[in-house]
């Protein structure tokens, strides 16, 4: 299994960023997938996660309305639209395979900074 997140980057406050995961390895269609971040002197903090086929999408409350979630199962990929950007929003972000309510794969994560 790799996951190898990309799109991360600079970006000053209110501005936007999309965020992919390419997956390998094993059927990414059949599984749920999650975006999860840690911000810098922080643990970790569930972002979103979405279904195998893209139906259902979940959010933290910190960034519901903001962040959308998507998966394009044909190209094996995972997306994070993160729209609005905030300062608090600066963190390295991961996307995970999950598997029966837990997370058994992590990709390395791509770092995301908001400041002006």
């Amino acid at each position: 299994v790799q996951l190898v997140e990309s799109g991360g980057g600079l970006v000053q406050p209110g501005g936007s960023l999309r965020l992919s995961c390419a997956a390998s390895g094993f059927t990414f269609s059949t599984y749920f997938m999650s975006w999860v971040r840690q911000a810098p002197g922080k643990g970790l903090e569930w972002v979103s996660n979405i279904d195998k086929g893209g139906g259902y999408t979940g959010y933290a409350n910190s960034v519901k309305g903001r962040f959308t979630i998507s998966r394009d199962n044909a190209k094996n990929t995972l997306y994070l639209q993160m729209n609005s950007l905030k300062p608090e929003d600066t963190a390295l972000y991961y996307c995970a395979k999950e598997y029966y309510y837990d997370m058994d794969y992590w990709g390395k994560g791509t770092l995301v900074t908001v400041s002006s």
